[in-house]
């Protein structure tokens, strides 16, 4: 199947499986499933993505024939998972129910960490292991009907598996063309060809408008400078930025909109500089939380987190460009949370994923510092994981092993300890408790209490900034960890440099 496009004048070739529903509901036997097996092993011949309007009622239920039609179902599913381990793409369009074999076909192509496809879903689709009727029939707990089983709006949307919504077959068909558009490889070309744009590559996106409902600033230059945001901690908008950054003549397509738990991770496909890339951006405004929140996790999503499925889905998105198209991430990253749920959820695991993520990427990587980063979320986008990696910091923002306050409530608690007992103001108050009469000495320790709090806070404070002026953006260069310090005005034009000198390499 062959569509033109301004990008691809000659077309957009790619195979095509559709689901037949006036055949037994589009059940699956040795014939269906050698006819997948079959459009894999042309699309893989011809190295072009695939396309499945996918519409099954499951494995064939009949008096005739029996567990064949489910090892028939397994030597399909074989060959996804071969296919998409070597790279293959294949794209899904639920076109209304599907059932058993289908909805696992699905998870092979388009859900796993190494998967490049995507998955759209309209109002119409489902995605159910076992029908309504039949986990009533056996006693199985089941919903009013199987939207609400395997529908996107209550399940597949909010869980990340699928990864668009559109409200019409028509719509996701100009999803995928827009997909196509950021990521389609005419066979023998290097990568997806660049886009012409009239937005000029040395464009400061300092005077980008700022919504005053995402944060303090009326621009984007205020988030970055000394003078409005000296600590680099106030709340902004990061979509902002990102749109700020990418070519103002291009539509961005955002993945996983809908991905519940995951809106510290922004991730969108863009053009900058007319190249193709996955932009990725971590929010910097606290997000609030759907629902009652568990008691051993946070009361809001914090800015410049990744949490679980944050970190999911930021693992996800590079896998699906690696090999594709260049990542630029825009990074106000202070760590990873690490509260019980989080734990609970498996953090541990999404995290590690992106650095595996990282160290697999094939193609440039351009990780730029907004603001901080800190912690473990420094070391999985670390320099040292793919030689292939650009690390770029904007003037005035914070690198280190931990934030400097709380370095110094923690790891330098015992030099604030010593230097509040030292102060004038506690000794001079301790040596009058010490030589007072007995019935002065409750009033005065009351005193020296709340004079040390006091005090205690100050130094903190001092020795927090003493941190943070020591492991500066500027000694994260001197040893290596960042390439280069940048201003806001050099911001695109330093990612677009840093792009294309990926790509020569």
């Amino acid at each position: 199947m062959t569509t033109q496009t301004a990008r691809h004048p000659e077309g957009i070739t790619r195979v095509a499986l559709l689901g037949d529903p006036t055949k037994s509901l589009g059940s699956l036997s040795e014939p269906e499933c050698r006819r997948v097996i079959a459009a894999l092993d042309l699309a893989e011949e011809n190295q072009l993505p695939v396309e499945w309007f996918a519409l099954s009622s499951g494995a064939k239920i009949a008096m005739d024939s029996g567990t064949e039609n489910l090892d028939w179902v397994a030597a399909a599913l074989k060959r996804i998972v071969e296919f998409t381990q070597d790279g293959g793409e294949i794209n899904i369009v639920i076109a209304g129910i599907t059932v058993g074999g289908q909805p696992y076909w699905n998870a092979e192509a388009t859900m796993l960490m190494h998967t490049k496809g995507i998955l759209v879903m309209t109002p119409d689709s489902a995605m159910v292991l076992t029908g309504k009727q039949s986990l009533d029939f056996s006693g199985g707990v089941s919903a009013e009907d199987n939207f609400g089983i395997g529908g996107y709006d209550r399940v597949m949307g909010p869980n990340g598996q699928a990864q668009y919504w559109a409200p019409s077959m028509r719509s996701a068909c100009e999803i995928l063309i827009r997909h196509y558009d950021y990521t389609y490889v005419v066979p023998g070309e290097a990568g997806p060809r660049r886009a012409g744009t009239d937005d000029p590559k040395d464009r400061d996106v300092s005077a980008f408008p700022h919504p005053l409902d995402g944060g303090d600033f009326r621009t984007v230059g205020e988030i970055f400078s000394a003078t409005h945001n000296p600590d680099r901690k106030k709340p902004f908008d990061i979509r902002t930025v990102m749109r700020a950054v990418a070519d103002s003549d291009h539509p961005v397509l955002e993945r996983w909109a809908g991905m519940a738990d995951a809106e510290t991770s922004v991730v969108q496909d863009a053009r900058i500089g007319g190249h193709s890339v996955t932009l990725i951006g971590i929010e910097s405004k606290s997000v609030t939380r759907r629902g009652f929140p568990p008691a051993d996790g946070p009361d809001a999503y914090t800015s410049g987190t990744l949490f679980p499925q944050s970190s999911k889905k930021t693992a996800r998105a590079i896998n699906a460009a690696s090999g594709n198209r260049p990542v630029v991430v825009l990074a106000n990253l202070s760590g990873f949370d690490g509260s019980p749920e989080s734990m609970r959820k498996l953090q541990l695991e999404y995290g590690a994923e992106i650095g595996r993520a990282i160290v697999n990427f094939e193609g440039p990587i351009v990780f730029t510092v907004i603001s901080r980063y800190h912690g473990g979320a420094f070391v999985v986008f670390s320099k040292a994981l793919n030689p292939n990696m650009t690390v770029l910091a904007l003037e005035g923002s914070f690198a280190s092993v931990l934030g400097g306050a709380p370095a110094a409530a923690v790891v330098f608690s015992g030099e604030v300890n010593k230097r509040t007992a030292a102060d004038p103001r506690v000794a001079g108050l301790q040596d009058r408790a010490n030589a007072a009469p007995a019935a002065e000495r409750a009033a005065l320790h009351a005193e020296l209490a709340e004079v040390t709090a006091s005090v205690r806070a100050e130094k903190l404070s001092e020795v927090a900034t003493e941190f943070d002026r020591i492991h500066s953006i500027q000694r994260a260069v001197e040893v290596g960890s960042v390439d280069e310090i940048i201003s806001v005005a050099q911001l695109r034009p330093a990612i677009i440099d840093a792009v294309e000198r990926g790509q020569g390499r």
